[in-house]
């Protein structure tokens, strides 16, 4: 924990965003969408889940509507319900006041960019290759890294996409293999088991032996307050550290580690 805490300091520490840090906020959950695209394809959702996993659900409303437009713009208003009060999330305030060169968000949702408006830091979002010349040194990012709500085609959400994102080819992923390469990467609100992450792990790792850097490679951490053995073992052999939390409730776990970086 120590040295993350150094790496940080000096700067040299990516935070990585997941699903976990927006459940706080009430977000309704990929359980909740797929039961919406049920009921817009005249299913009942209980029976429409036993068609497929969630993307491949999701690629069928995509052909069935054509688009996906209509969904992201039902998840753009559930997501941003002005219900939601963001000064209620701590999670949120202690990442817009850390000071983490880059984030990195597998989320859709805004509530990272509300949050550092919400304090007034400055930051700049990259959903695409065009905000990539809007990069100014000093001034952290925001990478949206499975896409914004701003643009249908940046979403990663259904199949298609899903597996074009695993050809690790596109202007974010050329990107991020170069931030990585002088960095360490916290994760944090992730499951150990969400295969998109562990897919994203290996890829580093595979990076990382092709350059034939083995020894130097900044270690990386995850975050996570249920300890696993069996994954923290092979998480290990990518040079991830997983630190464990013994705290029971999830957000308070997560808002006690984020403490640290104040």
């Amino acid at each position: 924990m120590e040295e993350l805490i150094s790496s940080y300091r000096d700067g040299n520490v990516i935070l990585f965003v997941g699903a976990g840090v927006s459940k706080n906020l009430g977000l309704p959950t990929w359980s909740e969408l797929i039961d919406h695209i049920a009921i817009e394809l005249g299913y009942d959702p209980a029976i429409y889940k036993s068609f497929g996993d969630s993307l491949a659900l999701a690629e069928y409303y995509r052909l069935k509507k054509g688009s996906i437009g209509p969904l992201r713009s039902w998840m753009d208003t559930n997501w941003h319900s002005t219900s939601v009060d963001i000064t209620k999330s701590k999670v949120h305030e202690l990442i817009a006041k850390a000071h983490f060169p880059m984030i990195y968000t597998t989320n859709y949702d805004r509530w990272l960019e509300h949050s550092f408006d919400f304090y007034s830091r400055r930051y700049i979002k990259v959903a695409g290759v065009s905000d990539i010349p809007t990069i100014r040194d000093g001034v952290p990012q925001i990478i949206k890294f499975h896409g914004d709500f701003d643009d249908d085609d940046s979403i990663v959400l259904d199949e298609s996409a899903y597996f074009e994102r695993l050809e690790f080819e596109t202007p974010l992923d050329i990107k991020l293999r170069s931030d990585v390469l002088g960095k360490s990467v916290l994760f944090v609100g992730y499951s150990l088991s969400d295969v998109n992450l562990r897919y994203l792990f290996y890829k580093l790792a595979k990076l990382w032996r092709s350059e034939k850097r083995k020894g130097v490679q900044p270690k990386s951490y995850f975050f996570t307050n249920r300890p696993n053995p069996v994954q923290e073992a092979i998480l290990e052999q990518w040079e991830i550290k997983v630190v464990v939390s013994d705290l029971d409730d999830p957000q308070e776990a997560l808002t006690t580690f984020l403490e640290r970086f104040q």
